[in-house]
């Protein structure tokens, strides 16, 4: 069973995206903000990271480019699912080594489906 990380600051964003992941078939860890994430991220081993933008302590984009420098997480895919849809931003994502960028309200098949495309 594949198992995601999913952090957002928004206690009822956490548990729609868990609840969806859940049922399909994932084993979900919740972080509050990318802090919380960074520390279960490196106690754990994780399939996927799917992450909030704007946080408090440390950002979404922060989050991606602290798990990028760790070994066991420079190939694991991590989406950014934020209200953020501006270019900058996503490139922003992009440059710190995030695999894809979905912007909220999210659509629970296409991000099943997205997940799909990325998890080996």
């Amino acid at each position: 069973m594949h198992s995601i990380l999913a952090v957002d600051d928004s206690a009822s964003m956490r548990q729609m995206v868990s609840f969806t992941l859940k049922n399909a078939g994932f084993h979900v860890v919740e972080a509050v903000d990318g802090v919380d994430a960074w520390d279960k991220a490196s106690k754990g081993d994780f399939h996927l990271v799917l992450t909030d933008q704007n946080m408090p302590r440390l950002d979404g984009i922060g989050l991606t480019r602290k798990l990028r420098e760790n070994t066991k997480y420079k190939t694991t895919p991590i989406l950014i699912l934020t209200t953020e849809s501006s270019d900058q931003m996503k490139q922003a994502g992009r440059a710190a080594g995030a695999t894809g960028w979905l912007v909220k309200p999210f659509d629970p098949a296409k991000l099943i489906e997205v997940i799909g495309k990325v998890v080996k």
